[in-house]
């Protein structure tokens, strides 16, 4: 196109967030983050149309020297790995805005200009080409974010954002160590791309994928490192429970397959059963965490967890079905999981409560709310149909390929999914008659249905023809799992 794409992409938000800080009325502010973020949107579409699906090497790359004496580059590329995230982010950045719209009636600009930055770093995170622009992006992530959930969450806002900022700051300081180490022992480069290239000694690559697990696996989050993410969920704002379940999850897997995985292939495939287990033991316990809430939001915090346990199932079973089943479900996560926290906003706004005991025959008073309650309760569960039931289909079926008895345990996880989903949904939609009694309630609106169909639709076509998206991945996973049966194949 003759454009650097990907940096307008990127810095979009960002020449957003500096026109909001110029504005005096707060529609004004809402139209104008909702117009920056469906530019954003529209130039990530013209990229997707533009990505070639044949090749595994980094497209729209852009090079300019940044602290040439460090070798530090800004550069930006994306593959088939990164640019359905990259997608991801800029959908959920407009559904925020419009989330926000209403719940949000505070402070609307500095939310605003937050969420706006927010994007953007973590549109950078999914482009950076650079370890050291990497790290930046990754770190500065955490500002923003810790800002929403402190300023705008709920009532216990401030302790859940010191404690997010807390466990990802512990992790990003071990990520910072594992970073100048690689530097050191990787020619004194930052180019992801010359790092992966190189063959560091196993004694190097076992410090160092112990180094990115930790900071990696906060992010994700496995257990035991976790227990923030309630707490954040819990706390933060509609558009901040989005962002973070939609996008800032992913980074942590993301981390894996763009660090551990190529650059540390000895490494990854020597701890690949202690990776699988960790995974398993999320989705049981997450699950098992689950069912037992009576909370809406936490259920669905929880939910994560086991879900996420799959992406990290698919990506350590080290196989094509794996990997594929794994990006494709981190992006499931984020449509089908971003929709059902945009849903228990959208009930918390009218009834202010989360109990599921208080929302009993929401059915007949929002049947177009539970209509569509029922499209995504079903894809989480990964029905045969929605998107989550592909993902998941592939990765359970590299799982077993990997390890029958570490895989077994998984569908275990599964069923406790529909066991915790159903027993929501028909508490919530079908049980005695509670909203409409305690609550006076209405459907949703028009602005909330521009905010749930495009989720719904990307429910629909995953789930019934997924070509295109697995079309853009199977190149860059072929390469990738290339690279690591070649160079880990002395473990």
């Amino acid at each position: 196109m003759g454009l650097p794409l990907l940096s307008l992409i990127v810095f979009t938000p960002v020449a957003g967030a500096a026109v909001l800080m110029f504005l005096r009325s707060d529609d004004a502010v809402r139209w104008t983050a909702l117009a920056v973020t469906i530019l954003d949107l529209a130039l990530c579409i013209a990229m997707l149309a533009s990505f070639d699906t044949t090749t595994h090497a980094m497209q729209f790359t852009e090079r300019r020297p940044w602290v040439p004496a460090l070798g530090i580059t800004y550069a930006l590329g994306i593959d088939g790995i990164s640019a359905l995230f990259v997608f991801l982010t800029t959908l959920l950045g407009s559904i925020c805005v419009l989330a926000s719209w209403v719940a949000i009636d505070r402070k609307v600009k500095a939310f605003m200009v937050s969420l706006l930055s927010m994007q953007a770093l973590m549109l950078g995170v999914f482009c950076a080409l650079d370890l050291f622009l990497f790290y930046v992006f990754w770190e500065a992530m955490l500002i923003p974010m810790y800002l929403i959930i402190g300023v705008w969450g709920g009532e216990g806002r401030v302790y859940a954002a010191f404690k997010f900022f807390l466990y990802t700051l512990a992790g990003s300081l071990l990520f910072l160590i594992g970073v100048i180490v690689l530097y050191f022992n990787g020619g004194e480069t930052f180019d992801i791309l010359a790092l992966t290239a190189q063959d560091l000694p196993f004694p190097v690559q076992s410090w160092l994928f112990f180094a990115f697990l930790i900071a990696f696996a906060v992010k994700v989050p496995m257990v035991p490192v976790h227990t923030w993410l309630p707490d954040a969920h819990v706390q933060a704002p509609t558009a901040g429970s989005i962002i973070l379940a939609g996008v800032l999850l992913k980074m942590g897997a993301y981390g894996f397959l763009r660090f551990s995985l190529p650059m540390l292939p000895e490494a990854s495939v020597y701890y690949s059963t202690l990776m699988l287990s960790l995974s398993v033991l999320a989705i049981v316990y997450g699950g098992l965490l689950a069912l037992a809430q009576d909370d809406l939001k936490k259920l669905v915090a929880y939910s994560s967890i086991s879900h996420m346990g799959f992406v990290t199932l698919g990506i350590f079973a080290l196989n094509l079905r794996g990997l594929e089943g794994a990006i494709l479900q981190m992006f499931n996560h984020g449509v089908t999981t971003g929709a059902l926290f945009l849903f228990v906003g959208l009930i918390y706004e009218r009834t202010h409560t989360r109990s599921i005991a208080d929302y009993g025959g929401l059915m007949k008073a929002a049947p177009v709310y539970t209509a569509f309650l029922a499209l995504f309760t079903l894809s989480s569960m990964a029905l045969p149909g929605t998107n989550s039931f592909v993902g998941e289909l592939l990765v359970l079926s590299g799982g077993f390929a990997a390890n029958l008895a570490i895989g077994a345990p998984a569908v275990f996880g599964a069923l406790l999914g529909a066991a915790y989903l159903l027993g929501m949904y028909r508490k919530v939609a079908l049980g005695p008659a509670s909203v409409g009694v305690r609550f006076k309630i209405r459907d949703v609106n028009a602005r909330e249905m521009v905010a749930i169909l495009p989720l719904a639709v990307f429910v629909l076509w995953v789930g019934l023809y997924p070509k295109p998206f697995l079309n853009i991945i199977d190149v860059s996973v072929k390469h990738l799992l290339a690279q690591v049966h070649d160079k880990g194949s002395g473990q």
